[in-house]
C-alpha cells in the first residue's frame, strides 16, 4: 500500500507496489486517506507522488474489474473522484514519474499540477485505441484540459508512447531528471509553492476546470 512521509513542507506519497500501482479498491482507499491527511495538515504543504521500479501507475485494475463487473459504475466513479480531487486540490501536487504511466494512471498524472519524469526510462501512454476502448467523458475532458489540442489528439487517437524527452517536448511533463535525482527534483519543484494560499488555489482550480470537474463528478451510467 502507498506510504506517506513528510519532508518539511512537502509530503511524499510513495506508491511502491509489485502490481503496477493499479487502482485496486484497497489502493484507492489508501490514496483517499493520504489526501485527507495532507489536506488536514497545518501550515504550508505540498504533495509529491512517487513510484519506484518499473511503474508509476498503469491505471485501472482490470483483473479486479473482470471479477467484479457488477461494481463497474461505482468503481469508475471512485477513480473519477480521485482524478477530480487531484485536479482541484488546494495543495500543490507534483508527480514524480519513475516509470511507465499508462491509461488512467496517465490521466491521474495529468491531474497533478506538475510532472517530473525520468529521462531515460518509462513511457507516458494513453493506449485505449489499441485496447478498443473509448474514453469516459470526464477522462476525455481532463486530457483535453491539460494537454495542447494537437498533443491530446495524437496521444488519444494513436496510443503513442512518449519517453521522457518526447513528453517534455510535447508539454506532457514539466521537467525530466535522472533516476537518482527524480524525487529530489519533484520535491524542490513543490517546496516553494507550498506556502501559497490554499483557499485561493482551490477556488482558482475549481473555476479553471469547472467543466472537467463537473464531468468527472457526474455518476457513471452503464
Amino acid at each position: 500500500m502507498p506510504k506517506l512521509e513528510r519532508d518539511g513542507e512537502v509530503f511524499v506519497l510513495h506508491l511502491d507496489a509489485d502490481d503496477e500501482n493499479r487502482f485496486h479498491p484497497d489502493r484507492l482507499a489508501a490514496l483517499e486517506a493520504a489526501f485527507d491527511e495532507v489536506e488536514a495538515a497545518e501550515g504550508p504543504r505540498a504533495l509529491v507522488t512517487a513510484g519506484s521500479g518499473k511503474f508509476w501507475s498503469n491505471g485501472l485494475d482490470l483483473d479486479w474489474l473482470l471479477n467484479h463487473g457488477d461494481q463497474y459504475a461505482g468503481y469508475l466513479d471512485r477513480v473519477h473522484a480521485l482524478l477530480a480531487r487531484t485536479l482541484a486540490s488546494p495543495v500543490v501536487t507534483v508527480a514524480a514519474l519513475n516509470g511507465h504511466t499508462f491509461a488512467a494512471g496517465a490521466m491521474w498524472a495529468l491531474a497533478h499540477d506538475f510532472r517530473v519524469m525520468r529521462a531515460d526510462r518509462g513511457y507516458v501512454c494513453l493506449p485505449e485505441v489499441d485496447l478498443d476502448l473509448s474514453f469516459q467523458r470526464g477522462m476525455s475532458d481532463l486530457i483535453r484540459a491539460r494537454l495542447a489540442p494537437q498533443v491530446a489528439h495524437e496521444a488519444m487517437t494513436t496510443g503513442r508512447r512518449y519517453g521522457g524527452g518526447q513528453a517534455l517536448a510535447a508539454g506532457i511533463v514539466d521537467a525530466v531528471a535522472d533516476a537518482g535525482e527524480l524525487l529530489g527534483a519533484a520535491v524542490e519543484l513543490a517546496r516553494p509553492l507550498a506556502g501559497k494560499s490554499r483557499a485561493a488555489r482551490g477556488q482558482i482550480k475549481e473555476m479553471l476546470y469547472s467543466e472537467t470537474l463537473a464531468a468527472l463528478r457526474t455518476p457513471t451510467v452503464v
